[in-house]
């Protein structure tokens, strides 16, 4: 049986002062993780209505796809660096279609 796509969502909220450091921090994720193998998309948010809110829609081929791409170099640095950055814990959610 093959394995199933996988769609996450992540929400981050930036401490108050640390947004725009936030975005520039989070687009510079964009590109390597979309050049990783198994990434169908990796779009990023940011609300309309409170600037200190992002969010990234993902997908990915397989489950075991995401788990490469959670210890990527690129992403274990972020980890590192948002200790500071963030009003609360990144909130991650894991998704199946099924329609």
């Amino acid at each position: 049986m093959a394995e199933t796509k996988v769609t996450v969502v992540a929400r981050i909220k930036a401490k108050v002062g640390m947004e725009e450091k936030i975005r520039q921090e989070l687009l510079s994720l964009v590109s390597p993780t979309r050049s990783e193998a198994g990434c169908m998309n990796y779009d990023l948010h940011q609300s309309i209505e409170e600037k200190s809110l992002f969010l990234f829609y993902e997908n990915w081929a397989s489950k075991d796809d995401l788990d490469r791409h959670r210890e990527m170099p690129h992403l274990k640095s972020w980890r590192e660096k948002s200790k500071d950055l963030l009003e609360e814990p990144i909130e991650v959610t894991l998704w199946e279609m099924i329609s």
